[in-house]
């Protein structure tokens, strides 16, 4: 079927036939897309948003104090590039600030990335089809393949890097949490009160362990803000997505609740996480002979072979050779 359109377009158009249909297919793509882009019809409640917040902006004389940023360029592009569905939103934005990326604007940033990223990806993938076709023929899957591969790539390209970044950023705060609880655990003893505990910590955290500093610092800052324990541990929970402090929120929840002592739930359960951090280690020097296992056939029975075997299939040769078989 490909074939057939390729070949009905290059007797019509000649042999760049085919990269002028998909450049003109561009070409309407992005003239359809402009006015979408470019015009935005204005809700009539963003208009009283607009106006209330105009109107607090005068009213408060610390907003005057406040300059426009780069960021405000994309605010009218903020239906095209931002998830309508709250949904949606609300993982793009969970999966960035796990990621460590807790700007205000940052799905607006994620998505434009995605959308330039895409663009350029597809101007070098035309560039690069153009060569092609220079220096000979080109079929119409390849050519498809050369405009659209480097697009999507760029496209794809944001999303792996902040899945990168979220893995990253959990399991380093996954190897410091045991440390942070055991040195939790001494401030507590010591006499001094949770919220003076985790801030102790997050600056005793902040060279070894940065991201996990970082996160006990905005959990001692909300709670001195006013905000319920309960709500400020649960948002930490979130915002880092790993298992171990999901349930250590939860122990610290309980304690607060029942009235227990918050010392005695933070040595049980440090305890338990140094228990863990061993297991983790045993676990990963026994998987250490299994993945050994291919290398050591790879590398070691070959040239043993060779060694072993080798001198007598070259006798066995020679002596063929010299009988005349």
């Amino acid at each position: 079927m490909l074939n057939q359109i390729s070949t009905f377009i290059t007797d019509q158009l000649g042999p760049m036939g085919p990269l002028l249909v998909i450049g003109a297919l561009g070409f309407i793509m992005i003239i359809l897309t402009l006015p979408i882009l470019m015009k935005k019809q204005e809700d009539p409640l963003d208009k009283l948003r607009a106006q209330q917040t105009k109107q607090r902006k005068e009213n408060d004389a610390t907003e005057k104090l406040r300059t426009a940023t780069s960021k405000d360029k994309l605010e009218k592009y903020s239906t095209f590039l931002e998830p309508q569905d709250e949904q949606e939103y609300s993982a793009v934005k969970l999966k960035l600030l796990q990621a460590g990326y807790k700007s205000r604007n940052a799905v607006r940033f994620f998505h434009f990335f995605q959308f330039a990223l895409g663009i350029l990806g597809l101007i070098l993938g035309g560039i690069y089809a153009v060569v092609k076709m220079s220096q000979g023929d080109v079929t119409t899957q390849n050519l498809l393949m050369m405009t659209m591969g480097p697009g999507v790539a760029g496209y794809m390209l944001p999303k792996y890097w902040v899945t990168r970044r979220q893995a990253s950023r959990q399991l380093a705060i996954e190897n410091g949490f045991p440390d942070s609880l055991d040195m939790m655990l001494v401030c507590v003893e010591a006499g001094q009160s949770l919220d003076q505990s985790i801030l102790r910590v997050s600056n005793e955290l902040r060279s070894g362990f940065p991201e996990l500093a970082e996160e006990f610092l905005i959990v001692s800052h909300e709670m001195k803000a006013g905000k319920s324990k309960e709500n400020v541990l649960r948002d930490m929970a979130e915002r880092c997505g790993v298992n171990d402090i999901t349930s250590f929120t939860t122990v610290l929840i309980q304690s607060q609740q029942f009235g227990t002592s918050i010392g005695d739930a933070l040595r049980v359960y440090a305890s338990e996480m140094r228990d863990k951090r061993v297991m983790k280690a045993e676990e990963a020097a026994n998987k250490l002979p299994t993945k050994m296992t291919l290398a050591t056939m790879m590398l070691t029975v070959p040239p043993l072979l060779l060694i072993l075997i080798g001198p007598s299939i070259y006798n066995i040769s020679q002596n063929l050779g010299g009988s005349g078989l």
